[in-house]
Parts: structure tokens; sequence; C-alpha cells
């Protein structure tokens, strides 16, 4: 029985082009990662292509839970850290399917946490420089000014604030009062870096490569990026005003 005490959620919708290769590049690194994938109703099969690895392959480490429709990728994460956190995992991870995120990356953020200490470790596209590939400059740069932005108006001092690839020791969720998150796109990986922030939380950002998808499309839209805009003048308000649980 592979037992760990790690799990990988990735979201998933019209993935199946990347699902079976995500799933067994990480099953195939010397650490023993479970998986959990979180699929808004593809219509391409995304959902049948992982319980086929479930089934035949992977019955004690991939799971998976279906939902109807697109819901927004904030509420997939909460979906994911719930279950994360009723089934017992102590290091709680974000990455996407489309091999943007290295899955050789995981043991780095894995060691950030359990070995060096800290409660949220970020791979981060902006410690070290601009790390980047096959981007269009335009996108590269919306992001990067992006995370500027949001160090302005909220003091938040995170090179790669709309990171998607961290991992999350099991005592920042519990405290975090999820049902409280109220971004469902880009800006709900701002608001939970800076809600743990906020909490006195110990963050690491690991410098990595983020590779743009060879396959699949782009979830990436103009709306998110409003949310993200105004969202964090809204994050800058709370702030001031609202009162965080801290840590010990």
């Amino acid at each position: 029985m592979n037992i760990s005490d790690s799990i990988i959620i990735i979201p998933t919708y019209n993935e199946k082009e990347n699902i079976e290769k995500i799933v067994r590049a990480i099953f195939s690194l010397d650490k023993c990662f479970h998986i959990l994938v979180i699929d808004d109703g593809s219509p391409d099969g995304t959902a049948q292509i992982v319980h086929r690895l479930m089934d035949n392959e992977f019955a004690d480490r991939l799971f998976i839970v279906e939902r109807k429709g697109k819901l927004g990728l904030g509420t997939a994460y909460i979906c994911g850290f719930k279950w994360s956190l009723e089934h017992g995992y102590d290091y709680i991870f974000e990455m996407d399917a489309d091999f943007s995120h290295a899955p050789s990356d995981l043991p780095r953020l894995y060691d950030a946490c359990a070995v060096d200490g800290y409660d949220l470790a970020i791979g981060s596209r902006y410690i070290s420089g601009v790390n980047v590939v096959n981007w269009p400059m335009g996108r590269v740069l919306m992001s990067y000014f992006a995370s500027m932005y949001v160090r302005m108006v909220t003091g938040f001092n995170i090179h790669d604030t709309t990171a998607g690839f961290k991992c999350y020791r099991r005592r920042v969720l519990e405290t975090i009062d999820l049902d409280a998150i109220r971004f469902k796109g880009y800006a709900f990986q701002i608001e939970m870096k800076f809600t743990a922030w906020k909490c006195g939380f110990k963050i690491k950002e690991v410098p990595v490569i983020f590779v743009n998808r060879v396959e699949g499309t782009s979830k990436m839209n103009g709306g998110i990026f409003s949310e993200a805009l105004w969202g964090v003048i809204r994050l800058r308000l709370d702030g001031w005003f609202k009162k965080y649980p801290k840590v010990n």
C-alpha cells in the first residue's frame, strides 16, 4: 500500500491530453505523493481517464471528485482542501494539470515545509528573475506587473503573488476560514497567500521555471484579471479592518 503524508490537488476541465501524463509523472517520483483530481464536468472525458487509472493501477493513491459544471478555480481548490483535511494529509499542494508546473519541483516544495519548517511554500516564477518559458511577452508582462501591483497595494512582500504552484502545511488550511475566501479565479491565489501572511504563517518562495502548456487549451480570460485588479483593493481594505486568526 502506498501511504503518503502529502496530496496534490489538480483541478481539471478538458485536460484529456495531459491528465494521464501528469499522473504518471508524479507517481514516478521517488517521494510518494497522492493525487486528488477535482474535475468540473469535463465533456472531453478527463474524468473517465482518471477512473480508468484508479481502477487499473492507482486505486490507493489517485482520487477524484466530480462536480457538475465549471464552478471556478477557487471553489475547486476549497473543495480539495476540505477533502484533504478530512482524509488526514499533512502537506497539501496546488498544481496545474498541463505541465506548466514541473513534477520534479514537488519534492523541493515539500522540503521547504517538511524539512525547513515553512508553513507555505510557493513555486515562484519571479524570485530569481523572470523564469517563464513559451509565454507571449504580453502575458509575461501582465503577470509580472500584476504581482508588482499586489505588492504595492497590499504591502505583501511576495514576488509571485499570483502563483498557483504551492504546498501548504495542514495547519494553514485549518486556521484559515475557507468558507470566507471570496474569490473564484485569479484573485483566489492572491487572497490565499495574503490571508496566510496576515495570519502570521512563515512563507518561502522556491524558484521554479514555469513552462506554458503544450497541449490543451488555456482557461485564462479577461474576467479573471479584472477580478484580480479589484480584488486586491478589497484585500487591502480587509487588511485594515478584518481580524485574522493569529498563529502561535
